[in-house]
């Protein structure tokens, strides 16, 4: 099909964002087919593409997809070239997204699509960073059972994108999952961020060892290292008389915030004094963060440890807080969306690799979205639902 572009701005922005659905549809065509030939009417090209239309017209759920390619179908037809001014029903499409596509081969397909321009230049060491975080998608969670299917994506912080979601087996954990995602990236001058779940010693090596550096929050499920950065930060012992006061190299930052209805005073303090005697795999400094939360009538205080391989001359305290603060970008850059925008946690579709195959076109979609600078998914969805009619009935 000739190249066709969709170019909007949502309301109340002044960044554009562009689709190339001919673009899209070529990268979707070298995903393998898993169907058998005989009885094959709509190509599985055609059906991914117009499920990611769909989903950029607000239309996420499989029955609402599928309602919304119906409703177009004599359109939607003559576009893709289908010998059939039809599309297919609710359950079709999700035997084929459940039986006929590995989500892994379309997140490989659409990966291009996402990819900043390669460069001959070696980035700086911890220059950007990407955040690790799992999410259970909960229309997957059966009654009366506990586990439904979960994602562990590494989340490029610095350009919003997504990157290989992978899905956690029955009875194991996102540890489990971490060194397959960790093994296609390129780590050099990657900062790898993750919880307290992720503090291991053979993931802490092999990022490293693969030219890249973790931060990690740490916590009472590695007792002695917990312990340490208790000891190193907590009070310390007056000077006594005729002593030298005890060496140090704390730096510390502090930030404070406000909004939401409350006030957020930040205090990070690093030290490089663990990696002395810590046995931690290339362990070059330890952090807390204090967080005090002020809301009326109200006030938290909450106290976290972490380690990091990235020396202070390349991550300075007041770096190692943004760093910190940026992991949680995964949270509202791409969970929320997926939850809220994409309607996500609401899906029911459980049929093979549905649920999986879903979460990868909203990935897509998400990483698109902060790829153009475009804040609110809402919006574009609305203005992308506009566009994308008034083209279909004049074309």
């Amino acid at each position: 099909m000739d190249s066709i572009t969709f170019t909007v701005t949502p309301r109340g922005s002044d960044q554009p964002m562009t689709i190339d659905l001919g673009a899209l549809l070529t990268h979707l065509q070298t995903v393998p087919d898993q169907r058998k030939r005989r009885g094959v009417r709509y190509p599985l090209a055609v059906m991914l593409a117009i499920a990611v239309l769909a989903k950029l017209c607000g239309d996420s759920q499989v029955h609402a997809l599928a309602d919304w390619a119906h409703a177009r179908a004599a359109e939607l037809a003559a576009v893709f070239g289908l010998p059939r001014p039809r599309m297919p029903h609710p359950p079709t499409w999700t035997r084929v997204l459940g039986n006929a596509v590995a989500a892994a081969a379309i997140e490989i397909a659409l990966q291009p699509l996402l990819a900043r321009p390669a460069s001959a230049e070696v980035p700086a060491r911890a220059s950007r960073q990407i955040a690790l975080d799992g999410k259970t998608l909960r229309g997957t969670i059966p009654a009366a059972a506990r586990n439904g299917v979960h994602l562990v994506t590494a989340y490029q912080v610095d350009i919003g994108v997504p990157l290989l979601p992978v899905a956690v087996p029955t009875k194991a954990n996102e540890l489990v999952v971490a060194p397959t995602m960790m093994a296609p990236l390129d780590l050099h001058g990657v900062l790898v961020t993750g919880d307290a779940m992720f503090a291991q010693r053979n993931l802490s090596t092999h990022i490293v060892e693969a030219g890249g550096d973790y931060c990690w929050i740490v916590k009472e499920n590695q007792p002695t290292l917990y312990d340490d950065l208790r000891l190193l930060f907590g009070p310390q012992p007056d000077d006594l008389p005729g002593t030298s006061a005890i060496p140090d190299d704390f730096a510390t930052v502090r930030t404070v915030d406000l909004g939401h209805g409350r006030l957020d005073e930040r205090v990070l303090t690093s030290s490089s004094l663990l990696a002395e005697y810590q046995g931690w795999p290339y362990l070059a400094q330890a952090f807390q963060v204090v967080r005090i939360s002020q809301r009326p009538h109200r006030r938290s205080r909450d106290v976290r440890y972490g380690i990091t391989s990235a020396p202070a001359n390349c991550l300075s305290a007041a770096a190692l807080l943004g760093r910190v603060r940026g992991h949680w970008q995964i949270e509202n850059g791409l969970h929320y969306r997926r939850d809220v925008s994409l309607d996500e946690d609401a899906s029911l579709a459980r049929m093979g690799q549905a649920p999986h195959v879903l979460a990868t076109l909203n990935n897509f979609i998400c990483g698109l979205t902060a790829q153009a600078g475009v804040t609110n998914l809402a919006a574009l969805q609305r203005a992308m639902a506009a566009a994308v009619d008034r083209w279909l009935f004049i074309h």
